[in-house]
């Protein structure tokens, strides 16, 4: 696939992009600019050094015709797609000052979003055949947050809120200060409605069976089943399946993911697919043409 065919990149994703170079580029490359002249001309081959799913070879192409349009970018291996180590991914072929001075950047985001696509693929086979589904959360990389959920769904999650305007949910500190004014539950969750949109569903973070219970009672639309046990999290999936959606968070691993997921809940957030996802190992191959 040749660049000219991508996508459009969204702008934010280029003035990400932008400030990448930036970064990384801030007073030029002296080391290329010293050693390479601009008429050499060079072609680079991205390879995977272990297996994984690729995210982000939109990203990879932008970053390099952004430091130079002429560069010539294509994808061996598209989105989504399952590499084995020593696979070729794409090649570049262009000006050899060019392809050096993308190079880390560009890589940065490939072996990022194919980490977190990787992860999330981990998860997704974990609880396969069964009726759950994983999904994500806001722990992300300030600034690479909507590239960093785009390669969750690349690895078979979902989504979970974009952002604190997507949907409303009531976390631990938001009830400590509910509490702390000895309003109840059910009062919260009418303030909740009243100032809302109704086209949106009322999520309450719960640890204890008690503490589902009222937060379920009060007409909470789903609940947030944070540290609960084994125990806890199938009493509430008895009482409250069907009722009101169920979704387990904290402490998941890839481990007790298939365990928490046969109790019968609807969604499993992980915030590991985020915020410590290890980076697919991918090298960009340079060689002078």
């Amino acid at each position: 696939m040749s660049v000219t065919d991508f996508r459009v990149i969204p702008l934010h994703v280029r003035r990400l992009v932008e400030r990448a170079l930036d970064e990384d580029m801030a007073h030029g490359d002296l080391t290329t600019e010293a050693l390479v002249s601009e008429n050499e001309r060079g072609r680079a081959e991205a390879v995977a050094r272990a297996p994984g799913v690729l995210a982000g070879t939109w990203v990879f192409a932008c970053v390099l015709t952004t430091v130079d349009p002429h560069l010539q970018v294509d994808v061996v291996r598209g989105e989504g797609s399952r590499v084995e180590s020593g696979e070729r991914l794409a090649t570049v072929s262009g000006a050899l000052a060019g392809i050096l001075k993308a190079e880390r950047v560009a890589l940065n985001f490939l072996q990022r979003l194919s980490g977190i696509a990787t992860e999330t693929a981990h998860y997704v086979a974990a609880v396969s055949e069964l009726p759950v589904r994983i999904v994500d959360t806001r722990k992300t990389v300030p600034g690479m947050r909507w590239l960093e959920k785009y390669a969750v769904r690349v690895g078979g999650g979902m989504n979970h809120r974009m952002n604190l305007s997507d949907g409303v949910l009531v976390k631990d500190n938001h009830l400590a200060v509910v509490r702390a004014r000895e309003e109840t539950l059910k009062a919260m969750v009418a303030r909740l409605r009243r100032r809302t949109s109704h086209l949106l569903k009322i999520q309450v973070e719960v640890e204890t069976l008690e503490d589902a219970t009222e937060a379920a009672e009060a007409g909470a639309d789903a609940l947030l089943l944070d540290q609960m046990s084994l125990d806890g999290i199938e009493e509430v999936v008895r009482r409250y399946k069907g009722r009101v959606l169920l979704e387990a968070s904290g402490g998941i691993t890839l481990e007790n993911v298939r365990r928490i997921a046969e109790t019968g809940v609807d969604l499993i957030s992980v915030g590991a697919l985020t915020h410590s996802p290890r980076a697919l190992d991918i090298s960009l191959e340079v060689q002078r043409a």
